[in-house]
């Protein structure tokens, strides 16, 4: 790069002032490039002065020699001390357990468990399966988490959507959502070590609720069926309104009783813990109140097990053998643990006794290709689930998007060895956990033996627990998981933001669930990628100290090639307008590509055609460097005072000749 001079007082440049230097291109082009004063208290660019000249040819022995020393270095960066309690958190906070942390964790995880219990039972009948499913997938994955989990909040199990989706890819083949739970899990992993947590930020704001609140009714809708103990099928909000009003004739008045009085009962309930007895300070409550508050407290949290327990004991109470029960039972529950053994890659071939196949064959293949697109969209919602849990009781403290996705992925491979279909934290339970006083981790170790012992001693008893009941507990829950809260500040902050949002919504309702969260990002893409093609340009008419007008342009965002037309177009208008100079600030420009280079050299003959001055202002070196390289014959100047002088010696040159 050499440097010719512009006026007088740059024919000797001192190194310690700003100067302009032109910079030679092919065919005798040239640009100048103003270099600010390298001082700490002048401001301009910044960066570094010093630079390697290499050839950057290296022979494939110089390359095979460098794996050695490569594979040492990447071996000393993963097998660290920090990264190891980074990856297995346990190791950070069981030395500092003590007497306190025991009694929170206790109590935590005994009111988790409560909750866990009447919960994976209703949520196996959302998911398709036995009810016993929904308790395999409740306790071991629990206790992976306490060694891998990131967050003392999160309880491992089964959650209402992610029955959901467990549902409408394996239509309740049990062996299906076994391998999807395996499959589920290893995509987790992999997302995990390989650092794929961002993915979820591609999930907006306004999709996740639009996403959320649909699949609170397709959750809804799924269970009225047994709240009125009639039949009906669908993958699909529409298919299955479709089916309820087929056969909604035949519906059951026990069912239909015990149900609503179930779901009234428990929104009741859901109100308790917000009663206070005494003083609204803790300290200046008497015992009996503090008693009081606490029962009532517990009460509302474990209402869901206080129902089933009541329903169940009325069921037993009006059950004869040989006649028909006033109301739809789950029926029998297989007693003691599931085995433990892989997840089952095949479907053997199921006759029954007249020679009728009930269950065809199918191959690790066709189950596969069944799970389909499923076997990706399960594990971003259970992260997404699960970072929801992590970032409402996170205090302000960073969350672990990698851990996260390491410690469910783990869990539900092992919960897959135990006949668990796919689970993730659950937000309600996440709340019951916190508000319990959790302290850590561990809590989960309780829940964990909770559901072992129901499923050690009290399965005979989940026979009389009436049907009605369990889908009052999850229309219960699943109608605040609609989220028309966002909706009126959305509208205020940003209306564009409810497109996505209303699209995935509807698209979510109409098809199936992972067509409609494709909806929803698809927009949010196009969103972004508009956004990009259609950058703001700020206009400011300027006046020199000699009194020669000019038009400052500047653009708010990078130089890419969707909006590289737009922006010479609009240059062009707003040159051809005001017929004076145009200086394009660059300083919010911090990347250009090749076709904006190309562009932007078209603009510049644009302006030499017609003899009209086109400069440049404060682009970044990795904005220069494009230029450069695609040959640009361009004015570049760093400081205002030079732009100015520049402007009015061109201007000056002009009219003498």
């Amino acid at each position: 790069m050499s440097r010719t001079s512009s006026d007088s007082q740059l024919d000797k440049p001192n190194i310690q002032k700003s100067a302009v230097y032109n910079i030679h291109g092919l065919g005798g082009s040239q640009a100048s490039l103003s270099i600010p004063a390298i001082h700490k208290d002048v401001p301009g660019y910044r960066g570094s002065n010093e630079f390697i000249l290499s050839d950057g040819k290296k022979s494939t022995m110089d390359h095979l020699r460098e794996v050695g020393p490569w594979c040492r270095r990447k071996y000393q960066q993963v097998f660290r001390k920090k990264i190891l309690y980074k990856r297995v958190p346990v190791l950070s906070w069981l030395p500092k357990y003590n007497m306190d942390d025991f009694v929170g964790d206790l109590v935590a995880g005994f009111t988790v468990g409560l909750t866990v219990i009447p919960q994976a039972l209703a949520y196996s009948s959302i998911a398709g399966l036995p009810a016993a499913y929904g308790l395999y997938g409740s306790f071991l994955g629990c206790f992976v988490y306490i060694f891998l989990g990131s967050s003392k909040d999160v309880p491992m199990g089964p959650t209402a959507i992610a029955s959901l989706l467990t549902f409408q890819a394996t239509q309740g083949v049990w062996q299906k959502a076994v391998l999807l739970c395996f499959l589920s899990g290893v995509v987790e992993l992999l997302m995990g070590l390989f650092g794929l947590g961002f993915l979820i930020d591609f999930v907006s704001g306004p999709v996740s609720s639009g996403f959320t609140s649909a699949a609170a009714f397709i959750i809804l809708s799924s269970q009225v069926k047994d709240l009125l103990g009639i039949t009906a099928k669908g993958n699909t909000f529409v298919q299955q309104w479709k089916s309820i009003f087929a056969d909604i004739h035949h519906t059951q008045l026990g069912d239909a009783v015990m149900g609503f009085i179930c779901i009234i009962v428990l929104l009741l309930m859901r109100l308790l813990p917000r009663l206070k007895v005494g003083p609204p300070d803790a300290d200046q409550q008497t015992t009996l109140q503090k008693i009081v508050n606490k029962t009532l407290w517990l009460v509302g949290t474990a209402r869901n097990a206080i129902i089933v327990i009541v329903c169940g004991a009325i069921g037993f109470a009006m059950y004869t053998e040989g006649q028909d029960p006033p109301f739809k039972m789950i029926g029998d529950v297989p007693s003691g643990l599931p085995a433990v053994q892989p997840p089952p890659f095949s479907i053997p071939e199921v006759v029954d006794e007249a020679g009728v196949v009930i269950q065809e064959a199918q191959s690790f293949g066709d189950m596969f290709s069944s799970l389909g697109s499923m076997l990706i969209v399960i594990p971003l919602i259970a992260l997404l689930e699960d970072i929801a849990i992590c970032k409402a009781f996170a205090d302000g403290k960073s969350v672990d998007a990698t851990q996260e996705l390491i410690a469910i992925g783990v869990s539900n491979i092992a919960n897959s060895f135990v006949q668990g279909y796919p689970g993730t934290g659950a937000l309600s339970r996440g709340a019951v956990n916190n508000a319990s006083g959790v302290r850590t981790p561990f809590g989960g170790l309780y829940t964990g033996i909770i559901v072992i012992l129901a499923l050690l001693f009290f399965t005979p008893y989940f026979f009389y627990i009436p049907k009605a009941a369990l889908a009052a507990i999850i229309i219960a829950a699943v109608v605040f998981m609609v989220e028309l809260r966002v909706v009126k500040p959305m509208w205020r902050s940003k209306k564009a933001d409810l497109i996505p949002g209303l699209s995935c919504f509807i698209a979510c309702l109409a098809l199936p669930i992972e067509y409609g969260i494709l909806v929803g990002i698809g927009l949010n893409i196009l969103s972004i990628l508009y956004h990009a093609a259609r950058p703001k340009i700020h206009m400011d008419q300027l006046i020199t100290p000699c009194g020669i007008k000019y038009l400052m342009l500047t653009p708010d965002r990078s130089l890419i090639f969707p909006s590289s037309d737009f922006v010479r177009n609009l240059i062009n208008k707003h040159g051809l307008k005001n017929q004076t100079p145009v200086v394009i600030d660059c300083t919010h420009i911090y990347g250009a590509d090749f076709t904006a280079a190309q562009v932007i050299d078209t603009l510049i003959k644009d302006f030499k055609s017609r003899n009209q001055m086109l400069l440049f202002l404060n682009p970044k070196p990795s904005v220069c460097s494009v230029f450069e390289g695609a040959e640009l014959e361009y004015r570049v100047f760093y400081d205002m005072e030079h732009l100015e002088k520049a402007i009015q010696e061109i201007r000056r040159k002009s009219f003498q000749a």
